[in-house]
């Protein structure tokens, strides 16, 4: 089993869209827009990817660890040095990596404040 998508709403597609591609190098699979009049864009590899639709109007999702919700999203990546340079030079900040058995990690916010982690192996 494995998950082949994670269905998101974002306040401007277009600007989530090119964070991910710029940050991951996703590829577009599908862009358009749905029944409904939102726009979505699907963001990924061949295997799995992001469903991003835009917010018919502006909000936030709750956050924290100690509510029920949604925490952040977390991908296995093969080099985090060189994703953390690339988020440097995308000027996204940084939360302190950590590095602990079995892998070193590192934490950032996407455009809508969504945390992202990202561990290498």
């Amino acid at each position: 089993m494995r998950i082949e998508h994670i269905n998101m709403t974002v306040s401007d597609v277009a600007a989530s869209a090119d964070f991910y591609r710029q940050v991951f190098g996703f590829k577009t699979r599908w862009e358009g827009v749905t029944g409904s009049g939102l726009r979505a864009v699907h963001m990924g590899t061949d295997d799995s990817y992001l469903s991003l639709f835009e917010a018919a109007r502006p909000g936030s999702a709750p956050a924290g660890y100690g509510t029920v919700g949604f925490n952040h999203l977390g991908f296995v990546v093969e080099d985090l040095d060189a994703l953390r340079e690339t988020l440097a030079q995308m000027d996204v900040a940084v939360q302190v990596p950590e590095d602990y058995d079995p892998g070193r990690r590192l934490y950032f916010f996407d455009p809508d404040g969504i945390e992202i982690e990202l561990v290498e192996y």
